[in-house]
C-alpha cells in the first residue's frame, strides 16, 4: 500500500498541469460512512456525492451512456494494478493466485454469486462479459438457427441490441423483422400488441430492450416473455440500461436470456457486463469464444465466459462496484434514481414549451427522461445547458435531449436545468 501511495503521489505531482485530473489518490475512499442507519435524506445523498471524483462546478447528466465509478471503485482498481505489478514475481499462478494477474480463465464465483443475488438467479446462470453487446452476440451466435427462422427486434433498438440478429439473418438466411413501437409509449398493452402483431409461426426469437436506450421507456417485458413462452419463442432481453436503474428479477420476468452493461447504472468500470441464460435452456446454446472450459457442462456460465487474458484490475473494480451498490442498498439506490427521475419529469410537465418523447407513465419510467424544447434542436439545447450552467445531458437525434439522473446528482442540479428550460419558454 505504501509503495502504491508513493507511486501515485509522484505520478499525480508530475501531471499537475493536466486540467482533467481530479481523482485524489491520497483521499480515503472508504465506504464505511455509507452504512449508516440514519434516514436517507438529502444530507445522506450529499455524503454519497462526495464519493465521486467528479469535477466541482460541472454536472454530469449522461449516465445512460457511461456511469462514472465512485472513488472507492477506482481506488480498488488502482490498488490491484499497482500491487500486482510490483509483486508480479510472487504470484504462484498454478496454486490459486492466477486471478490476481490475469482474467479470462477463472470462474469468479464470489462475484457471480453477488450478481446472482441482485438479479435473482444462480451464479452458474451468469457469465461475466465485457458489455451488453458481447452478451447479445454470445446468445445469438450460440442459438441453432436455420434458414427461414424469423428474428424479431423493435424499431427502437440500440446497435448493441440489433447487430447480432441482422448478422445472423444475412449469414444464415434468417428473416429479420422489427416491431414498430408506439410514441409516446404510455400504455404497456400497446407495446405488447405491437410486438405480437409481427409474430408468426416461424418466429424463433424475440429480442427486445428492457429499457429503450433512447427514450428510457421501461418495457412490459414480463408480459412479453409470458406470451412468447406460450408460443415456444426464445426471449432475449437487452438490459444494458437496467441493472442499477430499476429492479431486475430474471426469474419473475421469465426470459430465456438477459444481458446488461454494469458500467452504466451500477457504476462499475467500463468493460463490466453480465449475461444470464436460464439453466433450462443454456445447454442448447453453443459456446461462442472457446478456451479451456468451452465444454464445461457443470457450470455453463463459466463455459460462456471463456475469453482469454483480460485486465484483473478491472475485475477488482467490478467487484468493488457491486460492494458499493450493496452498501447503499438495492432498494435505497433504485428508489433514489426513481425519485430524481420523477422530480425532473414533474418539473418539465410544468413548462409549456416542453415535448416529451419518453414515457410520462411513471410505471414505465425511471432515471432517463427524453424531451425537446420548442424552437431549439437537441444539440443546441445540450450546448446551451453546458455554456450556461456546465450541465451535461446528451442530445439524441436532432430534436431531443436525453437527461439521465443518478445517485450522485442532486435536486439542486435538476432545478438549474429546469430553470434554463423555463428561460427558453
Amino acid at each position: 500500500m505504501s509503495q502504491r501511495r508513493k507511486f501515485l503521489k509522484q505520478g499525480a505531482a508530475a501531471m499537475m498541469s493536466l486540467p482533467l485530473i481530479s481523482f485524489d489518490p491520497q483521499k480515503d475512499w472508504s465506504i464505511s460512512s455509507l452504512k449508516t442507519n440514519a434516514p436517507k435524506d438529502e444530507a445522506y445523498w450529499k455524503m454519497v456525492r462526495k464519493q465521486f471524483p467528479l469535477k466541482e462546478g460541472q454536472t454530469y447528466f449522461n449516465n445512460g451512456t457511461m456511469g462514472p465509478p465512485p472513488g472507492y471503485v477506482l481506488d480498488k482498481m488502482f490498488d490491484h494494478m499497482m500491487h500486482w505489478n510490483v509483486e508480479a514475481a510472487t504470484v504462484d499462478y498454478k496454486n490459486g493466485s492466477g486471478p490476481e494477474l490475469l482474467t479470462g480463465y477463472f470462474p469468479y464465483e464470489d462475484l457471480r454469486t453477488k450478481l446472482g443475488k441482485i438479479i435473482n438467479c444462480d451464479f452458474k446462470e451468469i457469465s461475466l462479459t465485457q458489455n451488453a453487446t458481447f452478451g447479445m452476440n454470445y446468445v445469438g451466435m450460440g442459438l441453432n438457427l436455420q434458414e427461414g427462422d424469423e428474428l424479431l427486434n423493435t424499431n427502437q433498438e440500440h446497435g448493441g441490441g440489433f447487430g447480432a440478429w441482422q448478422l445472423l439473418a444475412k449469414r444464415k438466411g434468417c428473416v429479420y423483422k422489427q416491431a414498430t413501437m408506439p410514441e409516446l409509449a404510455n400504455d404497456p398493452q400497446e407495446i405488447v400488441d405491437a410486438i405480437f402483431k409481427e409474430v408468426t409461426p416461424k418466429t424463433k426469437v424475440i429480442a427486445v430492450p428492457h429499457i429503450i436506450s433512447g427514450f428510457g421507456t421501461v418495457m412490459p417485458v414480463k408480459e412479453i416473455c409470458a406470451e412468447a413462452k406460450k408460443r415456444g419463442i426464445f426471449t432475449v432481453l437487452d438490459g444494458a440500461q437496467c441493472v442499477g436503474q430499476i429492479p431486475v428479477d430474471v426469474k419473475d420476468i421469465g426470459c430465456d436470456a438477459y444481458y446488461s452493461s454494469l458500467h452504466k447504472w451500477l457504476l462499475a468500470p467500463s468493460g463490466s457486463g453480465l449475461l444470464y441464460i436460464n439453466k433450462d435452456v443454456v445447454g442448447d446454446i453453443w459456446t461462442t469464444i472457446a478456451s479451456y472450459n468451452w465444454d464445461n457442462q457443470e457450470d455453463h456460465g463459466f463455459r460462456l465466459m471463456q475469453n482469454g487474458t483480460g485486465n484483473a484490475g478491472l475485475m477488482a473494480g467490478y467487484d468493488a462496484a457491486v460492494d458499493f451498490f450493496n452498501t447503499i442498498g438495492h432498494d435505497v439506490w433504485l428508489a433514489r434514481v426513481k425519485e430524481l427521475g420523477k422530480y425532473l419529469r414533474d418539473g418539465l410537465k410544468e413548462i409549456k414549451n416542453v415535448t416529451f418523447y419518453s414515457s410520462t407513465n411513471e410505471d414505465m419510467a425511471a432515471g432517463i427522461t427524453t424531451y425537446g424544447v420548442t424552437g431549439m434542436s437537441g444539440p443546441d439545447l445540450q450546448k446551451y445547458m453546458w455554456d450556461k450552467e456546465r450541465l451535461q445531458p446528451r442530445s439524441v437525434g436532432n430534436e431531443m435531449i436525453r437527461h439521465s439522473v443518478h445517485i450522485y446528482n442532486s435536486k439542486e442540479e435538476i432545478d438549474r436545468a429546469l430553470s434554463l428550460v423555463k428561460e427558453l419558454a
